[in-house]
């Protein structure tokens, strides 16, 4: 029995409402309900058939789904989303709100999910008729039987796009006999294997690993396009009736604009404007509301949706004037969304229950009962266990049952103890919980308020915030391991361990003595050509550096200069490793001050953060304080992402530090930035006795005087300031703690600075470049670090189109951003005209407040620049990528890039971050110029952009490759030209070595302690793996096995994402396998020539020399020199793989 079911049950309103709705008396309403007890209703009533709830905003839609999941305890409700309109042609449209709308309506047409919350704006919207969605509907089950051509045709007419590897919703792959698809319902792509026509095995996969994780019996997959037409002849055919039905003034204009997506059409690609030929697709318009023709439609707040939606038409008409203009709207088209009268009579028409706060006059609608409740919407509980005590005492001697949601599974039965030591009855709920006077139940999770029911004396208290009480859905993670092959392309730069950096050029098959081998081709300086036999991939990587790949230097073969580059590189790694290990012991020595424990005040001023901290927060909070706690001084560097809550972390650590009395050092490197720590800290510590101020330019000579005063008195507990705080003049009472923000925008001489000034004193680093998670292991030990991956909890996705730069559709979208009282980043990345871009569009935007800004500007205007744009003076910012690294401005969500496709994905990736910052949708618009010829690399980068745009692909590349820039400045400068000199795969590999020395570790195996190169089938089928970088990514992981359990993985992999592995492929693991064991028995290369094979050694025990003699005798010879090898004949059809193997297996006195 769920108990918040049997708390509405018993409540007087709900059962009027629900007699009611059986004997057809709609439309009712009910007064005196705030948003927790609407959601209660909702959850309950869909126990008697599905609910569509209509909110005013798409806030208050997220809001009530949570409420009413959260009680029920399962998925019962899911939010239908607006969606942005598309109707001018463009390259590439993200799709996650069209997929999140497909996917409301698919589970609740499976009866999966019961109730729909929705905005007025998307209720209005057109989306796809139920038949529609059931004909491009199908369910897959094991032993079920499946066509593999019917299903890709039957995908790609639903909009799916077929790809090599499925990383995104709405992508499929075809390898063999297994296909993977990403549906658009599920957060996790399927895989599912064919014996012939049946199917075998469904099982869900990590898009990461491309590993199979959990089976299941059963899958239904849903189309991924509102608007389905059954193939492209009819779309087509479609399109040339309309063209030739159009009559009026802008004839040519329509008909131009029709014939473009007609030829796009034809060559295949699906068109992204398909919102503009909904009427063209489907007879008649259907909306949401179609979905519930025997279900409940609850308006939550009437009067506030329908001027809600008066607002989104309003917005809708502005829109399209310039559409019409252009041609790309028209008359027939007209008919794909529902105006307010016809809402209304939907609404009306259906069984509707109207529930608001307060009586309002709810435009004319006539109501056939009013029902009038008294039921209270409580506050949250701030988390202070004495304030719960005292609240449930006074509500259990008025006899109420109280359900109070808190804590993590972890704290709950401590909570459940206090409360009973207070001589409370509570206990945790369970579903045979039952409500009993005087009674108290515990459970976790959060509601977004209580509620009190005086009729029935039931309540409800909620906890704001539940710590960590839910698990969140496991999403990409940032820094994967990065995968130096994969995702490798023709041209790409590569490192071979041996012979230096040159360029990949594809993959030879070369056939000798009737043995096949592929290798890899890459091209050195001059007419330089390396052939690298497969089975020796792992020597090579591809080169990942903080520059473009133009500025690289390739090696020649047969030179000194790669292997006196690298000998520099890893003796310089070695004094870095020296030197940070002494560091590190230097600071564990050290005597510093040993913080408190958290306290009551520290709890307090944590619970009145008003967000959700993500685990990634709470895990970086935790390591803070543990190392403030201890004796030694702290030296931690925090990395994350801007805006993913690094200050609030920082913020929590400086309140620890003044509860013990000491003062505390904010240091950053701009004015600007220094003067937005100083509002978010005047503001966070407003509730407590802590003196906060500010000294950088913005202050008087006089105030900066009376500032340095009272620091050295005492009397300022948290200081925000610029590099002006290191200066001789400014002395600190008693200095606990320093938190240097955006150290790597410091210079080398204030680092130092700060290293003497702060001896002794707890130091906390903040750094906002994503750093590559290898780098933080291999750094573990002898550098302290916390990682924030993990963006905020209510982060919308941001909705991004790739489009011709086209001035008119710019300034709607600005337009469109201004007057919902936004602002808008202009991204122009040319100094010389970035003026003359802000007066051209001041001329088309005349009212608009427009400046720019680049990074050749003083500091100071700079600064005032960014007050400005922080204060809403400023509404269009025109500026070059300098905002990669600004400030956050939560207000700015709408950006327009200039000449996208002159950027690197990795550039985009980090400028489009930069808006979507604040629980509003956000807008990015990638334009490009179609010169008259694309160039080669500026076409692959608007394909690549167009993948990012529409499925998140290429998403890990970008990220990896910001990383690796990141790397950079977590490393001094000298050590970054070290990393760009190799490369950051051998740079990683010389500091483990370095740092496993320094420790007294043994070192990790290098790929170059033994060289295999004999006549054996070794490659990997085309038909087997069909996609290159694929392929190469296997070659490489099984080049990579050091033992029997990697070579069980690696198989395991291979038959999970492709089927059986060919004879050919598992000769490659084996070879990979017995080359590691030679490798530790000493053995440097393996070679074959003619009938014999060489086996060249640093030296050979007694014994191993003497089981050969036995095992091969005049079959084997010893040959001594500078170096030494023995050389054994091949018996006839004896394979070299088989004599390999048995020579080691011998070696290792295995029989």
């Amino acid at each position: 029995m769920n108990i918040f079911y049997e708390m509405a049950s018993r409540l007087g309103f709900y059962k009027d409402v629900k007699n009611c709705l059986l004997k057809g008396f709609t439309p009712c309403a009910v007064t005196g309900v705030s948003n927790i007890h609407k959601a209660q209703t909702a959850m309950a009533l869909s126990r008697l058939s599905p609910c569509l709830v209509i909110c005013d905003d798409e806030a208050s839609a997220i809001r009530m789904t949570g409420d009413i999941n959260e009680m029920a305890g399962e998925q019962l409700a899911c939010v239908f989303p607006a969606k942005d309109l598309n109707f001018a042609y463009m390259e590439g449209v993200s799709r996650e709100y069209e997929h999140k709308r497909l996917e409301a309506l698919s589970l609740i047409t499976q009866g999966k999910c019961k109730i729909i919350a929705a905005s007025m704006e998307a209720c209005l919207q057109g989306t796809i008729p139920q038949d529609k969605l059931k004909e491009f509907s199908f369910e897959i089950k094991t032993g079920g039987e499946l066509s593999l051509e019917e299903l890709t045709s039957k995908l790609l007419a639903g909009g799916y796009t077929r790809t090599d590897q499925v990383e995104g919703q709405a992508q499929f792959s075809v390898r063999g006999s297994i296909a993977d698809i990403f549906p658009v319902q599920e957060s996790r792509p399927v895989r599912i294997e064919l014996w012939g026509d049946e199917v075998d095995s469904i099982s869900y996969f990590d898009p990461e690993s491309q590993r199979r994780t959990d089976p299941i019996d059963e899958m239904t997959v849903f189309p991924a396009l509102e608007i389905i037409f059954p193939d492209t002849d009819d779309l087509v055919t479609k399109l040339e009736a309309l063209s030739k039905s159009v009559r009026g003034n802008r004839t040519d204009k329509i008909r131009t604009n029709i014939s473009r997506d007609i030829e796009t059409a034809q060559s295949g690609i699906t068109l992204t404007n398909l919102d503009k030929y909904y009427t063209v697709c489907y007879d008649k318009l259907t909306t949401v509301f179609d979905y519930f023709e025997s279900g409940v439609c609850l308006v939550s707040e009437y009067t506030n949706c329908i001027e809600k939606g008066k607002a989104a038409l309003a917005q809708l008409s502005e829109d399209m004037k310039l559409l019409y203009e252009d041609g790309i709207l028209f008359r027939k088209l007209e008919g794909f969304y529902l105006d307010i009268p016809q809402a209304e009579l939907k609404i009306t028409q259906m069984k509707s229950v109207f529930l608001d706060s307060f009586m309002r006059s709810n435009n004319g609608v006539k109501f056939k009962k009013l029902i009038n409740t008294d039921c209270r919407q409580t506050a949250a509980w701030g988390g202070n266990i004495i304030n719960l005590e005292e609240e449930l005492k006074n509500l259990c001697s008025q006899g109420y049952c109280t359900v109070v949601l808190a804590g993590s599974e972890k704290t709950l039965p401590i909570i459940n103890k206090d409360l009973n030591d207070a001589g409370i009855s509570a206990e945790i709920l369970t579903e045979d919980s039952e409500i009993i006077k005087g009674k108290v139940y515990l459970r976790t999770g959060c509601l977004s308020g209580g509620f009190d029911y005086p009729d029935i004396g039931c309540a409800a208290i909620t906890q704001m915030k539940a710590m960590s009480a839910k698990k969140r859905k496991s999403r990409h993670k940032a820094g994967e391991e990065i995968k130096s092959l994969s995702d490798i392309q023709t041209g790409d730069l590569v490192v071979h361990a041996m012979y230096g950096i040159g360029r990949f050029s594809g993959i030879k098959n070369i056939e000798t003595n009737g043995v096949t081998k592929d290798y890899i081709t890459i091209k050195y300086a001059g007419t330089d050509v390396l052939y690298v036999p497969v089975t020796q991939l792992d020597l090579v990587s591809r080169y990942i550096g903080p520059r473009d790949d133009g500025a690289v230097k390739l090696n020649k073969l047969n030179s000194m200069e790669w292997t006196k580059t690298r000998n520099k590189v890893k003796s310089a790694v070695k004094d870095m490793a020296e030197e940070l290990t002494k560091l590190y012991a230097q600071r564990q020595m050290a005597k510093g001050f040993a913080f408190s424990p958290d306290n009551d005040w520290q709890a307090d001023f944590e619970e009145r953060f008003d967000y959700q901290e993500t685990d990634d927060q709470l895990r970086s909070i935790q390591e803070i304080k543990s190392d403030m706690e201890k004796p030694s001084p702290m030296d931690r560097l925090l990395c994350g992402d801007v805006g993913f809550g690094k200050t609030e972390v920082a913020l929590r650590a400086a309140f620890k530090c003044m509860l013990d009395n000491k003062q505390v050092a904010i240091l950053v490197p701009t004015t600007v930035l220094a003067w937005q720590h100083y509002q978010t800290a005047i503001k966070r510590f407003e509730h407590f006795p802590v003196k906060v101020e500010l000294l950088s330019r913005f202050r008087k000579p006089k105030e900066q005087q009376q500032i340095i005063r009272e620091l050295n008195r005492g009397t300022i507990d948290l200081i925000i300031g610029t590099h002006r705080l290191v200066q001789k003049d400014v002395k600190f009472k008693d200095l606990g703690l320093v938190i240097i923000d955006e150290e790597q925008r410091f210079g080398v001489a204030h680092k130092e600075k700060f290293k003497e000034t702060f001896k002794g004193v707890d130091v906390l680093t903040l750094s906002a470049t994503p750093i590559p998670r290898t780098l933080n292991m291999a750094m573990s030990g002898i550098r302290d670090m916390s990682v924030i991956e993990e963006p905020p909890m209510d982060r919308h996705p941001v909705q991004t189109y790739v489009i011709e730069h086209n001035m008119g559709v710019i300034a709607q979208a600005i337009s469109k951003e201004l007057r919902r009282g936004g602002q808008v980043y202009y991204i122009h990345n040319r100094v010389e005209t970035i003026m003359m871009t802000a007066n051209k569009l001041q001329e088309m935007l005349p009212d608009a407040r427009i400046a720019f800004a680049h990074g050749q500007m003083p500091e100071e205007e700079l600064s005032e620049i960014w007050r400005q744009l922080c204060d809403r003076e400023i509404d269009i910012l025109v500026c070059t990528t300098i905002i990669e690294t600004g400030v956050d401005v939560p207000n700015v969500n709408t950006l327009i890039i200039e000449d996208a496709d002159r950027l690197g994905l990795s550039q985009l990736y980090q400028l489009r971050g930069r808006v979507g910052r604040s629980n509003r949708r956000a807008f990015a618009y990638f334009t490009f110029r179609r010169g008259k010829v694309l160039t080669e690399v500026a076409a692959k980068r608007l394909d690549a952009i167009r993948e990012f745009t529409q499925f998140g692909s290429g998403f890990r590349i970008a990220l990896r490759d910001l990383e690796i820039r990141g790397a950079g400045s977590i490393l001094s400068g000298k050590q970054h030209g070290h990393m760009e000199a190799v490369g950051y795969d051998m740079y990683l590999r010389l500091l483990n070595e370095a740092i496993a020395e320094q420790k007294g570790e043994a070192l990790p195996p290098s790929p170059e302690d033994c060289l295999v190169d004999i006549s054996i089938d070794a490659f990997i089928p085309d038909h087997y793996i069909e996609n290159l970088s694929q392929r190469i990514d296997c070659y490489r992981k099984i080049a990579s096995i050091g033992n029997e359990e990697d070579s069980r993985d690696v198989i395991d992999e291979l038959i999970d994402r492709y089927g059986d592995p060919p004879k050919s492929v598992l000769g490659l693991v084996n070879v990979a396998l017995t080359r590691n064991t030679a490798s530790k028995l000493g053995i440097k290369e393996i070679t074959q020539r003619g009938d014999k094979v060489l086996f060249f050694v640093k030296t050979a025990e007694v014994e191993q020399i003497q089981a050969l003699y036995g095992a091969y005798k005049n079959r084997i010879r010893f040959f001594d020199g500078d170096k030494p090898y023995f050389a054994v004949t091949l018996e006839k059809k004896q394979k070299a793989a088989e004599l390999m193997a048995e020579t080691v297996r011998l070696m290792r006195n295995e029989e």
